[in-house]
């Protein structure tokens, strides 16, 4: 059966391409972007349609239903839009290829150096990072309490609904990406990797998208390969390849949604706000942490569409767009769980100490979330400030510091205290933060303090001048701004300015068009050997960025085993280490098919429990905020925290328990892991 899901699944890629003709110019970029955004555009309205008749663990459901939705699409297109004359894929690739070819052969010897180690480096990394997709489990902290866990969940349910999880997520996060993920895993014969499909595909999508952004701005292709090399190379973007964490697929539906907009204010097709409109919807149900984006994206909307030679003009495309966008809404936002979350918990995000966990109600005030805002800006902008990927070495990060000396006497002299209040912080700022949180949560390293920012701030007080790029000034600024003030200050927060980067990494058309910046022209010796030592900074980067993430390793280094020989316990658990060997030991007793009642907390790991098959039925038993539940009839073990289960709640600790073996001595962990044991219940 595995075969014909896997020829269903090409058969269905064939399709989305197909259809994709029907609506695109003849463009490789644009065909490549409007496909994806019908494959995700098929796959979630399917999976809601399938939750709600429970059919979510079956496969030939999602087969035909993918299929109906897919048809659906290509009627509603090909009706939508002008008949327009076909052209073949394999000839426009071929005629790429060409012109490829010509590009390289009339590059200047001092561009050839830049690309030869810019296309060098992605190769190297693209290889590497399709190895560990292809060879290591998911291990990402959110991943293991609730992304792949509710996952897991909602294919042993046959349903999406809400049921109840340890974790919050579990049960209110957007579950757009979710049906993409159990379609995924399904469709490859229960493939537990296939979980990153759509991370690792949007890494190149958005390369895809940041290019034809680009060629529809500059017009220039030396500049637009530049800018998808350099933003191939912003780190957290780049490291999130491997993972399942949502924000590199919130970032490949923005730069979807960007293309849209420019190759609107390009061509005035309106097929291009239909597809925007799609794309917002699309976005706006994968993650609320979007609307935080909402204000950039009206600035491009402003420049790119509502900028118009009269009212007339004016009103056709704000109603074609917002029209696009409702209907949008209706299918891929609102299903996605917002409704059911203020049904459950009266709000469309979540619950109320979710909310207060990390959101403007902790900052209290007005004037005191004024105040704290400011200084997250500033805090943020010392974060940024840092040669990440370089500093993963010793000798990096001594480099790192004494290049950083300067601004932290300044933030000393003006007495600023960003380090000393510590009050509104998930986890206070330092000037140097741990290993932990700069390896696995980068900003934009060199390229971004280097080159990109100074660009943007000198265009925004018009030092340099470009139209369209004071717009995009004031978009990254609006997002900086949104990020600084929406919670208190959270030094995972690298993830969330991988979205403002689709507005920075443009910056770099600046470098081929405006003449004062110009790298083409000839002599400029010291401007052109800076930029091309930020180009190999950053190519370093991204090298020592993959090579020495240690939640991930290709080879072994600092004493870590590679993620490519680690056990599979072990490797899941890398963020915990005090609990490896109690995981360990519950694997070893708990047969492959049985079901465990789990009395664990908001912060367990629970995905590791399932098994390398994915095949234990796992039932919570102390739901978040719910309290301690009955042990159901139907489970085989109890496998509680100690913290959970005790002499004080309604299920009693035994003296039979068989207590797993955490390590309760280890120090300096994020956070620490539960005192596990097991109960045989049959």
């Amino acid at each position: 059966m595995a075969i014909l899901y896997l020829l269903s699944f090409f058969l269905f890629l064939y399709g989305v391409g197909y259809t994709s003709k029907k609506i695109v110019q003849p463009s490789l970029t644009e065909w490549l972007i409007t496909s994806f955004i019908l494959f995700v555009g098929s796959i979630i309205p399917t999976g809601f349609v399938l939750s709600a008749l429970d059919l979510t663990a079956s496969t030939p459901a999602w087969i035909l239903g993918n299929f109906i939705t897919l048809a659906l699409h290509f009627t509603i297109w090909t009706r939508l839009l002008p008949k327009q004359t076909g052209f073949s894929v394999r000839a426009v690739i071929g005629n790429r290829i060409n012109t490829f070819k010509l590009w390289t052969r009339e590059l200047s010897p001092y561009l050839k150096l830049i690309f030869l180690a810019m296309f060098g480096t992605l190769a190297i990394i693209g290889i590497t990072n399709l190895i560990l997709v292809l060879f290591t489990v998911p291990n990402e902290w959110d991943s293991m309490t609730g992304h792949l866990n509710r996952a897991v969940r909602y294919i042993q349910r046959g349903t999406m609904e809400h049921f109840g999880g340890t974790n919050w997520n579990m049960d209110t996060y957007p579950k757009s990406v979710t049906t993409i993920q159990i379609y995924s895993y399904l469709i490859t014969g229960k493939v537990e990797n296939a979980f990153k499909l759509i991370h690792h595909l949007s890494y190149w999508m958005t390369l895809v998208a940041v290019f034809g952004i680009a060629q529809r701005i500059g017009r220039n292709l030396s500049a637009s390969f530049f800018c998808a090399l350099a933003y191939g190379m912003f780190l957290d973007f780049l490291m999130q390849a491997v993972t399942t964490e949502t924000d590199i697929v919130l970032t490949a539906y923005l730069s979807c949604l960007l293309y849209f907009l420019f190759t609107f204010y390009n061509s005035r097709d309106n097929r291009y706000l239909y597809l925007a409109g799609m794309t917002f919807g699309i976005v706006f149900g994968h993650k609320i942490t979007f609307a935080l984006l909402l204000p950039s994206v009206f600035v491009i909307m402003v420049y790119a569409v509502f900028i118009s030679p009269n009212f007339k003009a004016f009103f056709d495309r704000f109603f074609r767009l917002a029209i696009a966008i409702f209907l949008a809404v209706l299918i891929y936002t609102l299903p996605t769980g917002y409704i059911r979350n203020i049904q459950v918990f009266g709000h469309p995000i979540g619950p109320p100490t979710a909310l207060k966990h990390q959101s403007i109600e902790r900052f209290g005030t007005p004037a005191n979330l004024l105040k704290q805002g400011t200084r997250n800006v500033l805090r943020y902008g010392y974060d940024f400030f840092n040669l990440d990927g370089i500093r993963n070495a010793q000798w990096g990060y001594d480099l790192n510091t004494q290049i950083r000396k300067p601004i932290v006497v300044l933030e000393d002299k003006l007495h600023m205290r960003l380090d000393e209040e510590t009050v509104y912080a998930i986890v206070p700022f330092t000037f140097q933060r741990r290993f932990d949180f700069y390896n696995a949560n980068p900003y934009w390293g060199v390229f971004g303090f280097a080159l990109i920012i100074p660009l943007i701030f000198l265009v925004f007080i018009r030092v340099f001048w470009s139209r369209v790029h004071w717009f995009l000034a004031l978009a990254f600024i609006f997002n900086f701004i949104t990020v600084s003030f929406s919670a208190v200050y959270d030094p995972f927060k690298g993830r969330y300015f991988i979205e403002s980067g689709l507005f920075g990494v443009l910056f770099l058309l600046l470098l081929f068009s405006n003449h004062r910046l110009s790298i083409i022209k000839p002599r400029r010796k010291v401007w052109k050997g800076y930029v091309l030592m930020i180009v190999l900074l950053g190519c370093t980067s991204a090298l020592m960025s993959v090579f020495l993430n240690i939640r991930c390793l290709p080879f072994g280094v600092y004493g870590h085993e590679s993620a490519l020989k680690m056990e599979r316990i072990a490797f899941q658990t890398f963020a915990r280490p005090d609990v490896t060997k109690a995981y360990e030991r519950y694997d070893s007793l708990v047969p492959k098919d049985a079901t465990v009642a789990l009395a664990t907390i908001n912060d367990d790991f629970e995905y590791p429990l399932y098994g390398a098959k994915l095949t234990r039925k796992l039932i919570s038993i102390n739901p978040f905020e719910k309290g301690l539940q009955p042990i159901p009839k139907d489970a085989d073990y109890l496998f509680y925290a100690r913290s959970v289960i005790n002499d004080t709640t309604k299920i009693k600790a035994l003296p039979t328990d068989l207590r797993l073996g955490s390590d309760t001595t280890m120090k300096h962990l994020i956070v620490k892991g539960e005192d596990y044991y097991l109960r045989k219940l049959k």
